[in-house]
């Protein structure tokens, strides 16, 4: 019986998920987290062979001590994960301390977290980057902007989401940037890049070939969705374009990516851009080995009929799937904002789409700033519906 250290198992809300089918498929299913017992979601409960709590997952000597604790009394660790971005760094060290081979490790860090350490796997792969400066002072920056032009984005070089993530489009601009960021980020600019966010989702075996492959495309800049507070959309697709699926698979070779669920992003191109390509071509944005974040795993599966959350527990059971998918569908994402007021109320949107939402409701604090703060996730046959969706709830009060 394999024996699986699942590190923040009830946040995200829908991670409990990864745990049962880890349970269904007979692991040893051993939780860390820091929420009390007795506050756990019981599915969450039901799905684990034992929890240990910590004062905070901040502290890592607790969590050590809770890994040494789960040896001690079930034996040598065969997988450690908790599926978070956050913390992918500090999974690859307790993997790298505790010998847990079957995932990252500590020296795997710098290629899959740091923005400018991924370009060059991506230009193996075959894929177009931006040009990019590790910011150093204001000379240096100005330097870049003779080579590149305005705007450029400046974001933290090792960063989640778009967090800290600017558009800079003047020298004044820059020159306020340069004095008022945080002095112990390291950040990165880059040019910018015209295009709408594709993503590649896959579910890769230990031969680094996938078992399940989706993708999905953003509507709203993530960037703009966090520094304006406004609406957030994206859907994941129908049918995965077969550029996407190509460009996915190269990078999962070029990083040379086992036994993971992973996120890649790229830039479809929304015009011609020197140095790139053409319109409808795609360029590199960055890698995420981890599953999208949110409700994206759920959205996954409400778009094509299955469930990642097995697949990726049959992935390290028995490093492969027979879980079937299908039929398929457009399935979006639609974060509304409470300082907007919309003109039809929660309760006006779910009658008239009732027969096409999966979830909604409330999205945690803590990811308010990229998604909204209260959701709808919702189905349809074709892509004329699902815009007609947006449009439905989006609305703003006092317009037809």
């Amino acid at each position: 019986m394999k024996n699986v250290v699942f590190i923040s198992p009830n946040f995200p809300t829908n991670y409990w998920q990864f745990c049962r089918e880890l349970q269904n498929n007979g692991m040893n299913v051993l939780g860390i987290g820091d929420q009390p017992y007795d506050e756990l979601m019981q599915e969450l409960k039901d799905s684990l062979t034992e929890y240990y709590k910590v004062d905070t997952l901040e502290d890592s000597d607790a969590v050590y001590r809770a890994i040494a604790f789960f040896i001690f009394k079930y034996g040598r660790i065969d997988w450690l994960e908790s599926n978070n971005e956050y913390w992918l760094e500090r999974d690859a060290r307790f993997r790298t301390d505790f010998n847990i081979r079957s995932g990252f490790q500590i020296e795997d860090i710098p290629r899959i977290k740091y923005k400018s350490k991924m370009k060059e796997y991506y230009i193996k792969a075959g894929i177009p980057v931006a040009r990019y400066h590790l910011v150093d002072d204001l000379e240096g920056c100005l330097t870049f902007i003779k080579e590149v032009g305005y705007p450029v984005i400046a974001k933290p070089d090792n960063g989640v989401g778009a967090s800290h993530t600017l558009k800079i489009s003047n020298d004044d601009e820059m020159e306020t940037f340069i004095k008022e960021k945080d002095p112990s980020i390291l950040y990165i600019m880059e040019e910018f890049i015209n295009g709408q966010i594709n993503s590649y989702d896959a579910i890769i075996d230990s031969k680094g070939e996938p078992m399940f492959e989706a993708g999905n495309i953003t509507f709203t800049s993530l960037m703009d969705v966090v520094n304006e507070a406004s609406n957030s959309s994206y859907c994941i697709l129908k049918d995965l374009p077969e550029d996407t699926r190509a460009a996915g698979r190269a990078v999962v070779k070029s990083f040379n990516v086992k036994s993971r669920f992973v996120h890649f992003e790229f830039f479809r191109l929304i015009e011609d851009q020197e140095g790139f390509g053409r319109k409808g071509d795609l360029v590199a944005l960055e890698v995420n080995m981890r599953p999208s974040g949110g409700f994206t795993p759920d959205m996954i599966n409400f778009a094509h009929s299955t469930s990642v959350y097995k697949i990726w527990a049959d992935m390290i059971a028995y490093d492969h799937s027979e879980k079937p998918s299908g039929p398929d569908y457009f399935c979006a994402f639609a974060g509304l904002r409470d300082k907007l007021d919309y003109a039809l109320s929660r309760e006006e949107v779910l009658d008239i789409y009732k027969d096409h939402v999966k979830m909604n409701g409330r999205i945690p604090d803590v990811l308010s700033d990229a998604m909204g703060n209260q959701f709808y996730i919702a189905i349809f046959e074709t892509e004329k519906e699902m815009d007609q969706f947006y449009e439905t709830v989006y609305r703003p009060q006092g317009t037809d």
